[in-house]
């Protein structure tokens, strides 16, 4: 084990010694994504083995990476039990930032891109954050593992997210911003694979479904605006940034809106899920699929955005 850990960190050790910094490794996000698609039944509402089996994966990922107290948030539904998952860097009293991901699935499929590469990135964040001493941290961080953000659960209290958004408010926390990693593995370079809500939207950000986007609300605050500015600009992925109303479909399709319920300043990273991915929601949407080394700019752009605004 100590070996096949060795091997699976050996790149990033690499790239960061050429570089100064560390980077995210594709290895060993594809690693993750193949893990957590692999398990047995459908991570679900309906199958809490399966979710307790992933919610277990990601413990034990977090522990080891961090080498610190990892925390489980849970919550009874109709008897069943459900469990977010949190890590956390950096002060206990700083103002907050919060990053998740969602580890459930919609009814009986794999769920690699939605949403097993946001729970990969997430992991593998936390790998490099805990390369970080983070005594003199302005922020601390919070890496939340969600449950229940797919239907039957959306946009209701269930969700895991809410259920950790109302804690924070109910503990009046200092909530500096929010990031809802949502879908970040699934491009395509061709013409004519990216689609919009609205058709002229193609005119302004293309027609090749090669980005990353940044979505939030048409007036950000602070937080998102110093976020964006620094997360485009990392390199190696076109970014684009999608500003818009509330009521534009698909803005608020992630955890995130939850936070925006009690007035702090989140966004979602996403490769636009259903205008580019067919694979959305169906069986098809299985590891093979996805594209790891565009998955290791954006967590390294992540990665770096953060620090910049954290140490």
């Amino acid at each position: 084990m100590k070996k096949l850990l060795l091997l699976l960190l050996l790149p990033s050790i690499i790239s960061s010694a050429k570089n100064g910094e560390p980077v995210a490794d594709s290895a060993i996000l594809k690693t993750h994504v193949y893990q957590i698609t692999g398990s047995k039944g459908y991570r679900n509402f309906y199958d809490t083995n399966a979710l307790n089996i992933t919610a277990s994966y990601i413990f034990n990922e977090l522990e080891r990476a961090t080498g610190q107290t990892i925390a489980r948030q849970s919550y009874t539904v109709k008897g069943k039990t459900y469990s977010n998952i949190i890590a956390s860097f950096g002060p206990a009293d700083a103002p907050r930032i919060i990053i998740g991901a969602h580890y459930d699935v919609c009814d009986n499929q794999k769920g690699a891109d939605d949403n097993a590469s946001g729970i990969a990135a997430l992991l593998e964040l936390a790998r490099l954050l805990s390369l970080e001493p983070t005594t003199n941290w302005k922020y601390r961080i919070d890496l939340v593992a969600y449950t229940l953000e797919e239907p039957p659960s959306f946009r209701t209290q269930n969700m895991g997210s809410a259920v950790h958004a109302k804690a924070l408010s109910d503990n009046n926390v200092n909530v500096a911003g929010m990031i809802s990693i949502e879908m970040i593995g699934f491009y395509k370079d061709a013409r004519h694979t990216q689609h919009y809500p609205v058709g002229f939207l193609k005119w302004f950000y293309g027609s090749r479904g090669n980005f990353i986007t940044v979505a939030r609300k048409l007036k950000g605050g602070k937080f998102t605006r110093r976020f964006t500015h620094r997360f485009k600009h990392g390199g190696n992925i076109v970014t684009k940034v999608f500003k818009a109303p509330k009521w534009l479909p698909g803005i608020d399709f992630s955890d995130h809106l939850n936070y925006w319920a009690y007035g702090w300043d989140a966004l979602m990273i996403i490769d636009t899920a259903f205008y580019r991915n067919a694979n959305y929601h169906e069986a098809t949407d299985t590891p093979d699929t996805l594209d790891y080394a565009r998955m290791s700019y954006i967590v390294t752009n992540l990665y770096n955005a953060i620090s910049s605004m954290v140490f």
